[in-house]
């Protein structure tokens, strides 16, 4: 018995490890999937992260409808239809006919100087589209994290399930053993009871933790888009990670998509202010257009008449019940706002770095101290068997190291799961948990390209590929 009580916790003690990436990989087999095989699914499948795409594409065509302004406007029209006339001339005679009026024209109008309405416009939606790409960045980070979360709890959740079946199989050896001590007469029913109850509480264990593993699969699906597979172990994002407090923080300033995004946002919020004050300047445009008219004369004395015009406009707004000043006041206001929300962003920003930072640090410990617990408990149930082997231990004192040791042991599989989630949401933390920094086997996504397709586009209804 012990022999086969050896190799028990030798097998649980393998399988934990093997889930942890703590020894080498089996040979044969199909591949495990990677972490990095699981970001690049879903940088290129989530939905959550493909609906922001469309988003910013969709803000890049703010671009194009702003350049509209410096563009002519064309328009064209066309009647036809029938008229019946009668004319009762001076003399006292009539005149009668059918008419057919046909009017043709076309008008060009061209906005020559609308209080750089236009310009300010245009730089509005580019800072617009400039915030949507930090949008985009921002939600690419969350959707990653989300998935190495996803994937380290099912990592995780694997092992405790080994884990928790290898030490049913202690207990049930456990359990027979007594029974057969108890028929030689060396144990009490009390040891058996005890083996027995432990014995339940294990394989309860064990049902807690394949139903955790069942949810924290239908979570990987949902995020992944495919249901998970045999999934290898992964290691923390220490290379692409500074090395102190004060670099991270630096670099978390500089390029945390939030407050780059906010810092645009002021943009926009300023050349919002310059838009509504155009409302307060004169507008100057210049109108050509050309007509013919065929069959219009009722007086039947023409038959053709086709006219060409070309009419510069100027209009000064005098008053308008007070609206635009209102509108420049608002504007302002929103300017304001928006300022306090990007200091709002940098504070945020810099106390999410620094709790990263710790918890990371915090993950490190934690795994140096269970290993230790790990060893420890190893070497205290062995110890404690030999003893009841030698009649100074009882079977509730095996009982007892086997559950610190299991403990021990399912403290450090989380543990290493939550060093691993930790280093990544440090990365996030920072700005960099973008699928460049993790050099990822995927074709890029390129929102420039569609910005440039639909930038300049004068006309055309059919969406670009925009990749």
């Amino acid at each position: 018995m012990a022999s086969l009580t050896t190799h028990a916790v030798w097998g649980f003690a393998a399988r934990a490890l093997f889930a942890l990436g703590l020894c080498l990989p089996a040979v044969g087999g199909a591949a495990a999937q990677t972490l990095p095989d699981t970001l690049v699914r879903v940088y290129q499948s989530n939905a959550q992260l493909n609906a922001e795409r469309a988003r910013l594409r969709a803000t890049d065509e703010g671009v194009s409808q702003a350049l509209s302004g410096y563009r002519p406007q064309v328009s064209a029209g066309l009647s036809a239809g029938t008229q019946a006339l009668k004319n009762l001339l001076p003399d006292g005679t009539s005149q009668s006919a059918t008419l057919y009026p046909r009017t043709a024209g076309v008008t060009i109008t061209q906005t020559l100087y609308n209080g750089l309405k236009t310009a300010s416009s245009v730089r509005q939606a580019e800072s617009q589209v400039r915030s949507g790409r930090e949008g985009l960045r921002n939600v690419e980070q969350t959707v990653f994290l989300n998935a190495v979360t996803a994937y380290m709890n099912i990592v995780a959740d694997q092992a405790l399930v080994d884990a928790q079946r290898a030490n049913i199989g202690f207990l049930q050896e456990t359990l027979a053993s007594t029974r057969k001590s108890l028929d030689a007469g060396n144990v009490t029913p009390t040891d058996v009871a005890q083996a027995e109850a432990r014995l339940s509480r294990g394989q309860a264990d064990l049902n807690a933790a394949e139903v955790t593993l069942a949810i924290n699969q239908a979570t990987y699906t949902q995020i992944v888009g495919v249901a998970p597979g045999r999934l290898a172990a992964a290691e923390p994002a220490d290379r692409w990670l500074p090395r102190s407090r004060e670099e991270a923080l630096a670099v978390g300033r500089r390029e945390h998509p939030n407050i780059v995004a906010a810092s645009y946002d002021v943009d926009v919020a300023q050349n919002a202010v310059k838009v509504a004050e155009a409302a307060l300047a004169p507008i100057i445009t210049l109108q050509g257009s050309a007509s013919r008219s065929t069959q219009t004369d009722t007086t039947l004395g023409t038959l053709r008449t086709d006219q060409a015009s070309v009419v510069g406009q100027a209009t000064v707004p005098i008053y308008d019940g007070g609206l635009a000043a209102s509108q420049v006041r608002q504007s302002k206001e929103m300017l304001g706002q928006v300022r306090l929300v990007l200091d709002q962003a940098r504070v945020q920003a810099e106390s999410a770095m620094v709790t990263a930072w710790v918890q990371n640090e915090g993950a490190k410990t934690a795994i140096r101290a269970g290993e230790a617990e790990v060893r420890s408990t190893g070497i205290a149930l062995a110890g404690v068997r030999r003893e009841r082997d030698a009649g100074q231990r009882t079977t509730l004192d095996v009982l007892n190291a086997q559950q610190e040791q299991i403990n021990a042991r399912v403290r450090l599989i989380q543990a290493h799961r939550d060093r691993v989630i930790a280093s990544y949401a440090l990365l996030a933390a920072i700005g960099r948990l973008e699928h460049r920094r993790l050099d990822l086997k995927t074709p890029d996504y390129e929102p420039q390209t569609h910005y440039h397709q639909v930038r300049d586009a004068w006309h055309g209804l059919r969406t670009p590929a925009g990749q």
